[in-house]
């Protein structure tokens, strides 16, 4: 089928100078050959038509999968740093606790140190005093005496367990005795009493003492010596 172009083309053949016979047949050919041309040129455009190029809007895989992956290792990061932080703050609490049981113990330490020095101190200043009173303590020995016991409770005397019962004209009421035991016990006991063996014995003392303590001997000798 002749297109439009070839239509005009053999219009302007047709009308062209009878007389050229040559110029009639050139157009003719011309037109024959275009006609040819659109031909085989619409034939090629059925057989193979033109491609259009679509594109197709949807997710690119490896860059979504990129950005999963950074996410993954941000989290990964973030619970380590979590962990790490959570590990320090443990750590730093246990070592905050140990430091004051430490404290504590060595405050113990040094509280029971203390009290042992003030202990000592005072044992010590005991002993001064003790060691300063024997030493400015005089006493008069007067020898070797008989000691026997009586219990004033038991005699309804309201004299006391202090005092101890003389001859008064070797030691006057008052007089304030030092009594060494052979074992080394001393006692201290001021004459308070007399006794009716007073007369015959006048080395021999009568000491008060309460039944439940009075030797099993029943009499004993001692170095008797008067204080002041």
């Amino acid at each position: 089928m002749a297109s439009n172009h070839s239509q005009k083309v053999e219009a302007i053949a047709d009308h062209a100078d009878a007389d050229n016979d040559s110029s009639h047949v050139n157009a003719k050919s011309i037109v024959l050959s275009n006609e040819a041309k659109v031909e085989q040129a619409n034939a090629h455009s059925l057989i193979n038509p033109k491609k259009e190029i679509t594109f197709t809007v949807g997710t690119n895989d490896i860059a979504e999968a990129a950005h999963q992956i950074a996410d993954q290792k941000a989290a990964a990061a973030k619970a380590a740093e979590e962990q790490a932080a959570a590990e320090k703050a443990a750590a730093e609490q246990a070592a905050a606790e140990q430091a004051a049981a430490e404290k504590a113990q060595q405050e113990a330490q040094q509280a029971a140190q203390n009290a042992a020095a003030a202990s000592a101190a005072s044992a010590a200043s005991a002993s001064s005093s003790a060691a300063t009173t024997a030493s400015t303590e005089t006493t008069t020995n007067k020898g070797t005496f008989k000691l026997s016991f009586y219990d004033p409770s038991v005699l309804e005397s309201g004299l006391g367990y202090g005092g101890v019962a003389a001859n008064l004209s070797v030691f006057p009421k008052g007089t304030r005795l030092k009594i060494t035991l052979s074992d080394g016990t001393v006692w201290y006991r001021t004459v308070n009493d007399t006794g009716s063996f007073a007369a015959g014995n006048p080395n021999q003392l009568d000491v008060a003492m309460p039944n439940s303590q009075i030797p099993s001997a029943g009499v004993l000798t001692a170095t008797v010596e008067v204080v002041g």
